[in-house]
């Protein structure tokens, strides 16, 4: 009787163990994940470092399977739907590529900030709300927070004119461009070259990294200082995705997000000077507003641009300027 007993309790012991075997495997979740910026350029690869950090830590609890990005797989500027809509699980976008669902993310090129500092502050808070509502996204991680942006041109100006040039824009510096006078177009990055090459545009708005990757540099003759504002560039999860996952899964992609942004930030100085010394060694000119001329064109910028997020969103435009303008 003890035997029998006992054979009954092994099996039962045998089929418990498979079951939770089969049980943690099933646990394992894996998330799509798209960049708007082409797989290995400058905008891309921290994402990629992300997704790399993740599918490291987090076997057996959760992966990430990255589809590509640059316009191969969608449209830069669909990648924010896509995840709205759940075509993907996770965007790596900045926030000028959504404004049509969110004008508000226009306002995170104002801030230098990282997540886990806005979490310090109250703001990430605020800004994943307004991620939860319109977006129907969970705001998980940036990266290039340190990176200003400059104007880029094929031909000299004299003072803040820009008037009668053509100038490529995305929401990010629009106003700002406008104020100066430019003819203004949007294109993809894809086309950017082709326009510069043809004439199409005179000049563009980019970060101080990446035109090298995009081949820009070949058809840019002048870069103008002092840079401005933020190129950060979002992560976002598609918030039913999100909600779905359990506490260990989203700690593991909490702390790659972290991991990332303290890496990227503490590189990015480095990296920006050398893409300056690589830019004056292609032959690309500095046009530089300095001193009085500086604060102005600084000043500027930064006033155009809190301009458009007020009357892009009234609700929310003094609030944000509260909490990002520190």
């Amino acid at each position: 009787m003890q035997g029998r007993y006992s054979s009954l309790a092994m099996a039962i012991a045998v089929v418990a163990t498979v079951f939770l075997a089969g049980a943690a495997t099933a646990a394992e979740v894996t998330l799509k994940a798209v960049s708007a910026f082409a797989q290995g350029t400058n905008f891309s690869r921290n994402f990629e470092s992300f997704i790399d950090r993740v599918n490291a830590t987090g076997k057996g609890v959760v992966q990430i399977n990255y589809i590509g990005g640059g316009g191969k797989v969608m449209s830069p500027f669909e990648v924010g739907n896509a995840v709205r809509t759940r075509v993907i699980d996770i965007g790596n976008l900045p926030g000028a590529f959504y404004t049509n669902l969110m004008p508000e993310a226009d306002a995170l090129k104002l801030t230098s900030d990282a997540v886990y500092e806005m979490k310090a502050n109250g703001t990430f808070d605020f800004l994943n709300k307004l991620h939860n509502d319109k977006v129907n996204a969970h705001l998980l991680g940036r990266h290039k927070a340190k990176v200003p942006f400059h104007l880029y041109l094929t031909k000299p100006i004299q003072g803040m004119d820009l008037k009668g040039l053509k100038i490529r824009v995305t929401p990010i510096y629009r106003a700002f461009f406008a104020s100066m006078g430019a003819s203004l177009i949007r294109t993809a990055p894809g086309e950017v070259f082709t326009a510069l090459e043809r004439g199409v545009v005179d000049g563009y708005g980019w970060p101080t990294q990446g035109i090298f990757d995009l081949g820009w540099h070949e058809v840019t003759k002048y870069r103008v200082d002092p840079g401005f504002y933020a190129a950060a560039v979002e992560f976002l999860v598609n918030k039913d995705a999100w909600d779905e996952l359990n506490a260990e899964q989203k700690a593991v992609l909490e702390a790659a997000a972290k991991w990332m942004e303290e890496t990227g930030d503490a590189e990015d100085a480095g990296i920006n000077a050398s893409e300056i010394a690589r830019q004056e060694k292609q032959g690309i000119k500095t046009i530089a507003f300095t001193g009085a001329d500086g604060e102005t064109y600084l000043k500027r910028a930064m006033e155009t641009a809190w301009e458009a997020v007020k009357k892009a969103s009234p609700e929310h435009g003094d609030q944000l300027e509260r909490l990002l303008a520190r």
